[in-house]
């Protein structure tokens, strides 16, 4: 990785389509040449551009090759004195639980609870009325 110093303040103004750089676990990304290529859209990429990205990155769960391939777009790290602890990897035995329970019929109900009853109940109507 390249060992180049950023202040949070250097990377809050690279936030655009054309240098989107963002903050993950203290290395700073520029991922310009991938936001057409994100799997998740080039959308998040941009909302999260010249952010620290990191709780967004772990909340997502991504892979551990998501973390690697990220170090390709690595062109540096955050200042010492601006640094933010860094959430352990792999995720902790209760975090993959949660991330597992959040993909369940009861993480569903509990995300989505109203709308979910809401459509089934319009649904039911549905089919007993016609």
């Amino acid at each position: 990785m390249a060992s180049a110093l950023f202040t949070r303040k250097e990377v809050e103004s690279r936030n655009t389509r054309n240098d989107a750089v963002i903050i993950i676990d203290n290395v700073v990304c520029d991922v310009t040449r991938f936001l057409l290529d994100h799997p998740g859209g080039i959308e998040v990429l941009l909302d999260n551009a010249g952010k620290d990205a990191s709780k967004c990155f772990h909340d997502i769960g991504h892979s551990e090759y998501a973390r690697d391939w990220m170090q390709t777009f690595a062109i540096g790290e955050v200042v010492p004195e601006e640094r933010r602890a860094v959430l352990p990897w792999p995720p902790a035995e209760g975090e993959e639980q949660w991330q597992a329970e959040q993909w369940s019929v009861r993480g569903l109900v509990d995300t989505c609870g109203a709308p979910l009853v809401l459509a089934v109940c319009a649904a039911l109507l549905y089919t007993y009325l016609f």
